[in-house]
């Protein structure tokens, strides 16, 4: 939730010149905010509510100076540990004026279902100026992470496509989806968030939602090289402990028939049981390679493999444990 009231409270500042964009911003956030009322059949009533103190400002602020309307507040103080401050933005004279002059009614004077006219063919600016809107409205962000999301509740499915739609216009992506019967508009992509965030104009946010992200992104890095590490340490591990245990054997198989030098490489093993192989040939007399030292105990395990056949005896690799058999497999 702090992700969010960081990006609502900056958003309640944005300034904005062009019109057309705060007409957009006020219809949007009527629409996803709450809407149109009919009082006795007869008067229709505007109501919207939001959950911070700027989002309601601002959209009073609006109204007031873009059509000249007042507008009434009512603060709801959330009753329980839970329950938060709600902030309702109400206009009984005049409503229907103001439903009109948004585009919240249609010209047979019938509420819209999707977003309002000039919102759907205004232009990109008015797109931003209608997300930045329904944030305010409805608007979440959770941490970045798996499961990152910005996520607008919308009052219907039509206004949850015409969202996605306004999304596009803007090259970004978002899907609409329908969850315990409530329609939402969400963005996962981490940089596609990062994009609202600045097309809404919450340029201080995104770079503090990067931060988080990033902060994020070299923890997961760092944990996966250290499972990586710890994984690779216990594989060399069980592969140390098996190679010694064949090359024990394959010494007991031959007896005093082992080659000299065959006998040296397997002696360095058993006694260096935890040395890589490029170590083992650094420590023979004289030196060798990486790749001569491991020959040499590959045609140790394989002579003493073939003569433990010939005498019907068991393997190098038969008399492992199950255990190591399989780590071997």
């Amino acid at each position: 939730m702090a992700l969010t009231l960081q990006v609502k409270n900056e958003l309640a500042t944005v300034p904005v010149q062009k019109l057309c964009c705060r007409r957009s911003e006020i219809a949007a956030t009527l629409r996803f905010a709450g809407g149109i009322h009919l009082v006795q059949h007869r008067h229709l009533t505007i109501e919207a509510e939001v959950d911070t103190g700027g989002a309601a400002r601002r959209l009073r602020q609006s109204i007031q100076e873009v059509f000249g309307f007042d507008t009434d507040l009512v603060v709801v103080n959330g009753a329980g540990l839970h329950s938060n401050t709600r902030y309702l933005i109400r206009m009984v004279r005049g409503g229907a004026d103001l439903a009109r002059l948004t585009g919240l009614l249609d010209r047979r004077g019938r509420p819209v279902r999707g977003l309002p006219v000039p919102i759907v063919g205004g232009g990109r600016c008015c797109q931003a100026a209608a997300w930045r809107g329904a944030f305010l409205a409805r608007g979440s962000l959770t941490e970045p992470g798996r499961s990152m999301a910005m996520e607008i509740t919308a009052p219907g499915e039509e206004a949850a496509m015409a969202l996605v739609g306004a999304a596009r216009r803007l090259d970004i992506t978002a899907k609409q989806r329908e969850s315990r019967h409530v329609d939402r508009v969400t963005i996962r992509d981490g940089d596609a968030i990062s994009a609202m965030l600045t097309r809404m104009g919450a340029h201080e946010s995104v770079l503090a939602w990067e931060d988080r992200r990033l902060r994020r992104e070299v923890r997961a890095s760092a944990n996966r090289l250290a499972n990586f590490d710890d994984a690779n340490l216990r594989r060399s591990a069980r592969a140390a402990v098996t190679a010694s245990a064949r090359v024990e054997r394959a010494l007991e198989i031959l007896g005093d028939s082992v080659p000299d030098h065959l006998r040296a490489a397997g002696r360095l093993r058993l006694e260096h049981r935890n040395a890589s192989l490029e170590e083992l040939g650094k420590v023979h007399e004289p030196p060798l390679t990486k790749d001569a030292i491991a020959g040499r105990i590959r045609r140790l395990l394989a002579l003493a493999d073939k003569t433990a056949r010939s005498n019907g005896e068991l393997t190098t690799l038969e008399s492992l444990p199950a255990e190591m058999r399989d780590d071997h497999g």
